[in-house]
């Protein structure tokens, strides 16, 4: 007989019931719940949560992949679903999903594992706390995103039906992010998509360069995301890439925004990425939507970038150009390339530190859109930034207490230019001080204002 240990976590939520398991019973669900510290892909997927629902996932023990397959055993609609280990590294696993009823506009989740690690008493003597404190984080962090989103979907009773949405970008960092927190909200998005195209899955074909977009994917569209654009941060800035930047950016907005303005009856909001680029090198200033662009490359880019939606706004279509900051996430981006130094304690500020960074988490940015998608007297630029920009200094000193690692080292200016020329310049050297006005008139409340708190939800410490 095998000998289980049991892991619980319960937590309240101002939801009814019947909307908090139908946003974990929705596709994107997974995706939505799994941290970005100790990411899941799934490789296959059969079924939703229903009984006999089988799902393949790809994940890793360090920096070794592994795969686990996973069925679902039990389904009771708005009670509970269960899904146990088919192939995987534990000698037993059972995961039950509760839900119960508390007052019509509360209820009660539950995760409750049922575990047993291999060569049991051995296994459980070598990796029992390890595990235990694992699960502490994953299901902190899992049931912090439910509230939040949950929250934040339950908080707009003013769409009165699901959304339809279509999307450029969908592969990059913030579309990856921003699909299942759609679609566990009910939402449906349907991708542009440069390859040919998987029509079950709601992909259509498009190519800026060759001019070509087939009108009717907009049909019955609600609103449009477009985030397609060239990588700006990796490389040297060569003649070369720098028209690629531009051009990636400029065509595609041009032809979305072109043949969205020639329809009768064209989706009501568009809504196009830009950058905090847009404001260049400002030193200590404090810049809002209203300031003008800066002199360097980035800024050209934003400038033309948002110039290229012209089409939609002379027709009257709502668009909204997301100044993103530095975008903070574990899965991706800068963040991403900075947790390997970090953790091996070697941290460094950036020159003298003093620069200005305006960042702000992968969830606000998340949050944000759908702020902007759902409020229909926000247009034009919109700072995606958190209220609280930190220096480089400060967020390499903030990084390292959160990682519990020391962050003493100094990366001189003259070997950024050397390394990187102009885009290191731009990039890592420039100071940009820029705070969410329009945000926060209207009335956003930002899930982790603060870097600390930001960067201990993200890498779940």
């Amino acid at each position: 007989m095998i000998r289980t240990d049991v892991f619980i976590k319960k937590t309240r939520i101002d939801a009814p019931v019947e909307e908090v398991f139908k946003w974990h019973s929705r596709q994107g669900a997974l995706e939505r719940l799994s941290p970005p510290w100790d990411p899941v892909r799934v490789i296959e997927r059969k079924g939703g949560i229903n009984k006999g629902a089988r799902v393949v996932l790809e994940m890793k023990a360090g920096p070794f992949p592994f795969r686990w397959t996973a069925e679902h055993t039990d389904y009771e609609e708005n009670r509970l679903f269960r899904d146990s280990q088919v192939r995987g590294p534990f000698s037993h696993w059972v995961h039950t999903h509760s839900f119960e009823p508390d007052g019509p506009e509360g209820s009660f989740f539950e995760d409750r594992i049922d575990y047993a690690l291999p060569f049991y008493p051995f296994g459980k003597l070598l990796g029992g706390e390890f595990v235990e404190a694992k699960l502490v984080r994953i299901f902190k962090y899992r049931h912090a995103t439910a509230i939040e989103d949950i929250a934040l979907h339950h908080s707009k009773k003013d769409i009165k039906r699901p959304m339809k949405i279509l999307m450029t970008g969908a592969s990059g960092l913030l579309g990856s992010a921003l699909i299942p927190f759609f679609t566990t909200g009910g939402h449906i998005v349907n991708t542009l998509v440069r390859r040919d195209p998987v029509l079950e899955k709601g992909e259509a074909f498009w190519d800026p360069e060759k001019k070509s977009l087939d009108p009717s994917v907009f049909d019955e569209i609600d609103a449009v995301i477009h985030l397609a654009g060239e990588h700006i941060g990796e490389g040297r800035w060569t003649d070369e890439k720098k028209r690629r930047i531009i051009e990636s950016r400029t065509k595609g907005t041009v032809l979305i925004a072109e043949t969205m303005s020639r329809l009768s009856s064209p989706p009501p909001v568009l809504i196009c990425a830009s950058a905090i680029g847009y404001y260049g090198n400002r030193e200590n200033k404090i810049l809002a939507e209203d300031d003008p662009p800066g002199d360097d490359f980035i800024s050209k880019v934003c400038s033309e970038w948002e110039k290229s939606a012209q089409a939609a706004v002379g027709k009257g279509i709502r668009t909204a150009f997301m100044r993103i900051g530095i975008a903070l996430s574990p899965a991706g981006g800068a963040l991403s390339r900075l947790l390997l130094p970090f953790r091996a304690g070697l941290g460094a500020k950036i020159a003298s530190g003093a620069q200005f960074m305006s960042w702000v988490g992968i969830d606000d940015v998340i949050g944000v859109f759908f702020h902007v998608l759902s409020n229909n007297k926000i247009a034009g630029p919109v700072n995606v930034v958190s209220p609280n920009p930190v220096t480089n200094l400060e967020f390499t000193k903030t990084l390292g207490q959160v990682l519990s690692r020391p962050a003493i080292f100094s990366v001189p200016a003259a070997a950024i230019n050397l390394a990187f020329g102009e885009m290191g310049r731009e990039i890592l050297l420039s100071s940009t001080r820029v705070i969410p006005e329009k945000l926060l008139e209207s009335g956003y409340r930002f899930r982790n204002p603060d870097l600390s708190g930001a960067l201990s939800h993200l890498l779940g410490k």
